[in-house]
């Protein structure tokens, strides 16, 4: 399993070694103090309070142009389409927008965000294994680009919904086939999709079926092929093998090879550089794909979680049986992907990031959340530095998957998203207030 162990015990970091883990840029002032984006954490957590999920504006707009950029350059025909539901945030959608990068939606929320935000319509691909009709007649109405058909009840319900629509003898929607190539990754169960049995797409004796039956549709354009194997993926090899899988159904104008390019969590995670898997995929296209064919790619967690990061105050440290509990302001309730997924996470004193006098890094310990489950654990086995209550918690690479999967447990309120850039830092979504908590209510 790629995914690395929320229990699992980190090792004494090297002040260069824990900065590789945070946004390119990261610096520490002269105090030892983080800077992300070029503002001080001390700073940030007295305008912006904590918890806050910092993002690093600039390495995030980076990160969008060495993808579109260097895929541009590898295959002059293509598109990069961000997997929103790493990040579905208004200013993230707008952000990637003003970089060029489409969207890819898994709902009609994600395609309402999307749209809000100024993303061409004809830039969104639209996904999802179990799509409404009210679902698929928005993405229609929006004049979304592409709809990928997972299965044949899209087909149905697409059919009858071109049929019905104002002037719908002049129309035609463009979908793609999800095709499941039967191939399983080394990552976890959850996030694992291109295997038999999985619930998306279609295997390749249904992909053919499904084929066939769209190219009998007078309304709907059958474009190409879609596939996608799962996420948090460390090894090029699987994607290429993806390809060749597509490869067998015929020649399209338009393959979509989907996302799932791992990000870099710990110390240990050696995910292949965005450089090295466009290289692999691309080849594998040259290869075994149409040359005039239209290459479509959809980074989710490698654009955004690198970009991310999650500031604590401490609030109670305690010794007992042996470890140190470092409890948090935070926890599960704006990172689930510890409890859910069991991925570890590092995390710093982000006041005091080089030791003085390259002592000891500190003592190891157990960062915990304030939430009423044992389960709630950022991350275990960090060192350290005399943690103290009032201390700032840093945590890197929350970027993706944190905000998606941000709740209300014990009626904690969401935190804010706070862009940085420059010295300068914004909130892009405000904090949730109690009022927010009962809004929904009916007397």
């Amino acid at each position: 399993m790629a995914l690395r162990t929320a229990a699992a015990a980190s090792v004494p970091p090297s002040s260069d070694a824990l900065l590789g883990l945070f946004p390119s840029g990261t610096t520490t002032a002269p105090d030892g103090g983080l800077r992300i984006g070029g503002c001080h954490v001390t700073e940030l957590a007295a305008r912006h309070g904590t918890p806050a999920l910092l993002v690093d504006e600039g390495a995030l707009r980076d990160r969008a142009g060495r993808y579109a950029d260097g895929l541009a350059a590898r295959r002059p025909d293509s598109m990069v389409a961000f997997a929103s539901k790493a990040f579905p945030c208004t200013a993230v959608y707008r952000l990637l927008a003003e970089e060029g990068l489409g969207v890819d939606v898994a709902s009609g929320g994600e395609l309402a965000l999307a749209l809000a935000a100024g993303t061409d319509p004809a830039k969104v691909v639209v996904h999802g294994n179990a799509k409404t009709v009210s679902y698929l007649r928005a993405a229609v109405e929006a004049g979304a680009g592409l709809i990928v058909i997972d299965n044949f009840d899209d087909i149905d319900r697409l059919e009858h919904l071109m049929a019905e629509a104002p002037g719908a003898g002049r129309r035609e929607q463009a979908v793609l086939v999800r095709v499941t190539p039967d191939i399983r990754p080394d990552t976890h169960a959850a996030v694992a999709t291109g295997q038999r049995g999985s619930k998306f797409g279609m295997l390749l004796p249904e992909a053919r079926e499904a084929i066939a039956r769209l190219r009998a549709c007078s309304r709907l354009r059958l474009d190409g092929l879609h596939v996608h194997i799962g996420s948090q993926i460390l090894d090029t090899e699987p994607f290429v093998r993806a390809v060749a899988a597509v490869a067998e159904l015929g020649r399209f104008p338009v393959y979509d090879l989907g996302g799932g390019l791992g990000a870099r969590y710990t110390y240990d995670d050696r995910p292949p550089a965005i450089e090295a898997y466009l290289d692999a995929l691309t080849a594998a296209a040259d290869a075994l794909l149409p040359a005039g064919a239209r290459v479509i790619i959809e980074p989710g967690r490698s654009l955004v979680a690198e970009a991310g990061v999650s500031l604590y105050r401490v609030v109670t440290v305690k010794r007992s049986g042996g470890e140190t509990f470092v409890a948090v302001d935070g926890g599960m309730g704006d990172n689930l992907e510890v409890p859910l997924y069991g991925q570890r996470f590092e995390a710093t004193v982000a006041t005091r990031v080089r030791v003085p006098g390259g002592g000891a890094p500190g003592e190891r310990c157990r960062v915990v959340g304030r939430h009423c489950e044992s389960g709630d654990v950022l991350s275990a086995g960090v060192f350290l530095p005399d943690p103290r209550p009032g201390d700032l918690i840093a945590v890197p690479a929350t970027g993706a998957y944190t905000y998606s999967l941000a709740n209300n447990y014990n009626a904690a309120r969401r935190p804010p998203v706070v862009f940085c850039r420059d010295g300068r830092s914004r909130p892009v979504v405000r904090r949730e207030t109690y009022a927010d908590l009962m809004r929904r209510d009916l007397p």
